[in-house]
């Protein structure tokens, strides 16, 4: 199923789409909860019309469930999903991002996502500005398909970093991992970059998961 942007979609339905995303990826919104039509039609002053639409397409990327005479929900991860997106990660983002430093793609916005990460004050600014960090490094890989790709995995990661750091805060040794992969970045070396990239998704994976499935 083809995943529509928000500048695809009518005005209407793109301020409740990215209103409820900003919801679930914050925790407003907890893994389980019902989604009631009528209600967000009410919460954003709109009819249903939008928010129906909003909800197919955030089914479609992978952060809510809808069931037939049931509703919908935000998606719950089990630990097997979160591996599976956790490992599309790292074999299609350290190939974007040497494809953006190949491209000499510039990377402020990669740069103004760590240095918003370094002054969150709370959790869930700090989980944008992580979102942010990575889509900076990746988007400029020249191939949309890649790019709106990882846009999908990286909302459905956010699903699994904001329980995982609420159970151990491991935020500060990643911010770290962040400034090494961007230095390599700023010195033009994509392979090296790539490296750092995929060995810190990697790590996220053996201090988060992977520890918990045995």
């Amino acid at each position: 199923m083809t995943t529509l942007s928000p500048g695809s979609l009518p005005s209407r339905t793109a301020h409740v789409l990215e209103a409820i995303k900003a919801g679930i990826l914050n925790g407003q919104f907890k893994p389980g909860a019902a989604l009631v039509e009528n209600d967000l039609a009410g919460q954003y002053g709109v009819s249903k019309t939008p928010v129906r639409e909003a909800l197919k397409t955030l089914e479609s990327s992978g952060l809510v469930v809808i069931r037939p005479y049931t509703g919908t929900t935000v998606r719950e991860l089990t630990e097997q999903d979160a591996l599976a997106i956790y490992d599309m990660r790292l074999l299609l983002e350290p190939e974007a991002l040497k494809r953006s430093v190949a491209a000499g793609s510039d990377f402020a916005a990669a740069e103004e996502a760590l240095r918003r990460a370094a002054l969150a004050e709370d959790a869930s600014t700090r989980s944008t500005a992580n979102r942010d960090f990575h889509r900076g490094l990746y988007a400029g890989c020249g191939n949309p398909l890649l790019t709106s790709t990882l846009d999908a995995l990286r909302d459905q990661t956010a699903l699994v970093s904001a329980s995982s750091w609420a159970r151990e805060a491991s935020w500060e040794e990643e911010a770290a991992e962040h400034a090494a992969v961007l230095a390599q970045v700023r010195a033009g070396n994509g392979a090296e970059a790539a490296d750092l990239l995929r060995r810190h998704i990697d790590g996220f994976v053996t201090r988060h998961l992977r520890r918990n499935t045995h």
